[in-house]
């Protein structure tokens, strides 16, 4: 049932650009492990090696954590339409953040940053097909607005104190590269 590829293909590109929800798991050598469900659009496929996606402010901030001390990640995808299809996407990815000279050029690649806190890039290494044949269909109504009326209400000091009152470090305090300015 399960098929392992070295790279995504047309068809599994085109799977992740029509999915509402996907999925990001890291972990360092030793605590939690993180799985966050991730929205919005965030994700663009760069191309068959490699993703990007645009991490919004949150409660945390384990994936930059994790990376800097352990760079692996998975992302995965499930179909909840018809067509049944579990993808996992297998590697590494660097963190970007607003302090960073490549800040800019990525935040300029999707169309509602308000509230970003990092970016990640994801290099591939392996990827992997399941059927998904136990996961159940859903329909789509629409992403939540809460996370933008949010930071819109924060606005950018608003925001910057919130990651430093709890972004900075992991939940089992690991340094996240937020600058605690």
């Amino acid at each position: 049932m399960a098929t392992i590829l070295n790279s995504l293909n047309k068809s599994l590109i085109e799977f992740i650009n029509e999915q509402q929800l996907y999925f990001v798991a890291t972990a360092a050598a030793e605590g939690r492990i993180n799985l966050s469900p991730k929205g919005l659009d965030s994700l663009r496929v760069l191309d068959k090696h490699s993703i990007r996606w645009l991490n919004y402010t949150g409660s945390g901030n384990e994936t930059a954590a994790h990376l800097l001390a352990l760079n692996r990640m998975t992302v995965m995808f499930c179909s909840f339409g018809p067509k049944p299809l579990i993808l996992r996407l297998y590697g590494t990815a660097e963190v970007v953040h607003e302090y960073d000279t490549e800040w800019q050029e990525f935040l300029a690649e999707f169309s509602n940053p308000l509230g970003a806190r990092n970016i990640f890039t994801m290099q591939i290494d392996t990827v992997q097909t399941s059927c998904g044949y136990a996961v159940p269909e859903y329909d789509f109504l629409n992403q939540r607005s809460r996370l933008e009326e949010w930071s819109a209400q924060k606005g950018e000091n608003g925001i910057s104190q919130y990651w430093k009152a709890k972004n900075v470090k992991s939940i089992d305090g690991l340094p996240t590269g937020i600058r605690n300015q």
